[in-house]
């Protein structure tokens, strides 16, 4: 799966969001930079065909129109938007996990949910509210969820890097899910696209990527013919073998 943003933009003199465009595809994690308390969710709401842009167009597979924006819904899970997809921060770990796995059209009582958590090596968690969780802990529970639905070929990550942490955490769990030959496109600020590439280069320069089948490299965001402020980077993996709130799920 190959999807494509080419100039999309939303609001008034494109306040929502600039013109951006960028390429996220199979076997790929790829960060997008977005800045603004709303930039990020309105861009993954666009990259998941959720949300029409105002201008610019959208793709999947080469193909673009209502049919392919429907087909990019269906095939794309909006994971941890703020205010449209992230789950409510009292809600237990179990509670989290038995409505996702409802919606993946999975058993979804307790026990299925405390089933799945030990299957994952995370049943000490369930009773705990999902927002008292470590950042990795919750994005990886977020992800494997929405990985489990049917036909979902692509994840779209939003704004990780508002839990706090080190971004290497969650951009490691981007790599695993595309080596998995998911689509994973993860949103996040300048901030910390740069402790990303500042970490990498340090890794390079003590040679301890020696052997890797993946980098940061520069990303395939592609200036518009308009303004863009929006930057990124993506983690290549092409070498290896291998609004409501339920609506924007």
């Amino acid at each position: 799966m190959r999807v494509e943003l080419d100039g999309v933009a939303k609001g008034r003199r494109d306040a929502a969001l600039p013109p951006t465009s960028l390429t996220y595809s199979s076997g790929r994690a790829t960060l997008a930079t977005a800045e603004t308390e709303q930039r990020p969710t309105v861009l993954g709401l666009i990259a998941s065909g959720r949300m029409a842009p105002d201008a610019g167009a959208v793709s999947i597979d080469g193909a673009a129109g209502r049919r392919a924006v429907s087909d990019l819904r269906r095939r794309v899970a909006l994971v941890d938007a703020p205010d449209v997809s992230d789950p409510a921060p009292n809600v237990t770990v179990a509670g989290v996990v038995g409505e996702e796995l409802m919606f993946a059209g999975l058993p979804a009582d307790p026990i299925s949910a405390r089933r799945w958590l030990h299957e994952h090596g995370l049943r000490g968690l369930s009773r705990l509210p999902i927002g008292d969780l470590a950042p990795r802990e919750r994005i990886r529970i977020l992800l494997e969820l929405a990985a489990v639905r049917p036909r979902v070929d692509g994840l779209v990550l939003v704004a990780p890097d508002r839990h706090g942490g080190d971004p290497s955490a969650w951009w490691s769990l981007a790599e695993e899910f595309a080596a998995r030959g998911l689509a994973v496109l993860v949103i996040a600020g300048e901030a910390s696209r740069a402790a990303l590439t500042a970490a990498q280069e340090t890794s390079t320069a003590t040679g301890g990527d020696r052997g890797s089948r993946s980098r940061l490299r520069p990303s395939r965001v592609r200036p518009s013919r308009r303004r863009t402020n929006l930057a990124g980077a993506d983690l290549a993996h092409s070498d290896l073998a291998h609004p409501d709130r339920e609506g924007a799920r």
